[in-house]
């Protein structure tokens, strides 16, 4: 297992995603631009974790589960997150999607 998912892995994901819920804290009420703003720096702080594992940190389980993390995270902050894709003309499964590399 430890090969499948090393401890640099881990810990950068771990670093990023906790990064992320500080940023998310206080958004309840912000536009959102700043709401994709943080989602923006989330989603790229994963690809360049992903790409300094060679393309292969995340499988598609793995893809999924971030994915749905970032939503849920918005959602338990207060954030809309199915007005919010609404507003940028998207589903709520895309708002990672003009980032995401992974």
């Amino acid at each position: 297992m430890s090969e499948l998912f090393p401890e640099s892995l881990l810990g950068a994901t771990d670093g990023a995603l906790h990064a992320f819920e500080s940023e998310v804290a206080p958004l309840r009420n912000q536009d959102d631009e700043q709401i994709f703003a943080v989602i923006k720096r989330v989603v790229l702080a994963l690809n360049e974790i992903n790409e300094d594992h060679d393309g292969a940190g995340y499988e598609t389980e793995e893809r999924e589960e971030l994915c749905l993390y970032i939503d849920q995270t918005l959602t338990e902050r207060g954030v809309d997150v199915p007005a919010l894709a609404v507003r940028r003309g998207i589903s709520r499964a895309e708002i990672t999607d003009d980032w995401r590399d992974w």
